[in-house]
């Protein structure tokens, strides 16, 4: 069987693991604030999150990835996309110079 691996559009803009995290909360069918206090953040946190305001810490990684099963890198590698996206769009290089070894 052939192996394939998948290839992003570098010209899109990859998901906010808020997107995914409203996803879930919304499966579950229990208000945000039962979702929060099972998680142990605040509302105003998790609302931050499902609405692209915050990012995902490696410490709310953690706590989403034991709620809902699929650990924590999940979590860090979308927010890691996320925001290495938008860096290489928004980062200057132009003077940053290549280092040689001496």
């Amino acid at each position: 069987m052939a192996e394939y691996v998948a290839k992003r559009n570098p010209s899109m803009v990859p998901m906010h693991p808020g997107v995914l995290v409203t996803e879930a909360v919304e499966s579950l069918r229990m208000p945000v604030t039962k979702v929060a206090d099972a998680i142990g953040i605040s509302r105003q946190h998790l609302y931050a999150i499902m609405n692209e305001r915050k990012p995902v810490t490696p410490e709310v990684a953690t706590r989403l990835g034991k709620a809902f099963g699929n650990g924590p890198e999940l979590w860090i590698r979308l927010q890691v996309a996320y925001d290495l996206w938008h860096a290489r769009k928004s980062v200057d290089l132009s003077k940053v110079a290549k280092l040689k070894a001496a």
